[in-house]
């Protein structure tokens, strides 16, 4: 992924008002993270922990989504296992994360859920530059841009269905 600027993030929501977007607190440290190994730039809000941001470079130009945290969880497979990157987890690794849809049906209330990596580090997982707290990933067949291309591969179908 190649390094976003602030502008880039800002502009880049599709399930938020410009206002919001304006508003969310960005990574304090964006010079610094390594854009090679990133597959969609996340990030938790530490003065809200229940919120959370994701920007993924699609065709040429960054789409973020604003993430809500939800507590329910249900069934020990979801809790663990991530759906984009496929990281087994610890209990409270993976948290089932919903965003809004845009445009209409968001403000009608609609929204998609994902469960995903809790900090949203599912690229650095992936590369080995992160271990999960459980210490290993499982060991899969796929090579490594066999796995990235899944896990962007779910990324954008999760990003599709906040389109829809």
């Amino acid at each position: 992924m190649r390094p976003l600027t602030e502008q880039d993030i800002r502009t880049s929501f599709i399930n938020c008002s410009k206002g919001e977007a304006k508003r969310l607190p960005l990574p304090r440290d964006l010079a610094e993270r390594p854009w090679d190994d990133l597959d969609f730039l996340g990030w938790r809000d530490p003065g809200a922990p229940e919120r959370g941001y994701l920007v993924a470079e699609r065709e040429g130009r960054p789409v973020g989504v604003a993430l809500r945290v939800t507590t329910a969880q249900r069934g020990f497979l979801h809790r663990s296992l991530c759906s984009l990157c496929l990281t087994a987890h610890p209990r409270g690794g993976v948290s089932l994360m919903t965003a809004r849809k845009a445009g209409a049906a968001g403000r009608e209330g609609n929204s998609v859920g994902l469960y995903i990596c809790t900090d949203l580090a599912c690229s650095l997982y992936l590369r080995g530059r992160k271990v999960p707290e459980s210490g290993t990933r499982f060991e899969e067949s796929l090579t490594l841009e066999e796995q990235i291309a899944r896990t962007t591969g779910n990324l954008f179908a999760f990003l599709d269905q906040l389109s829809r």
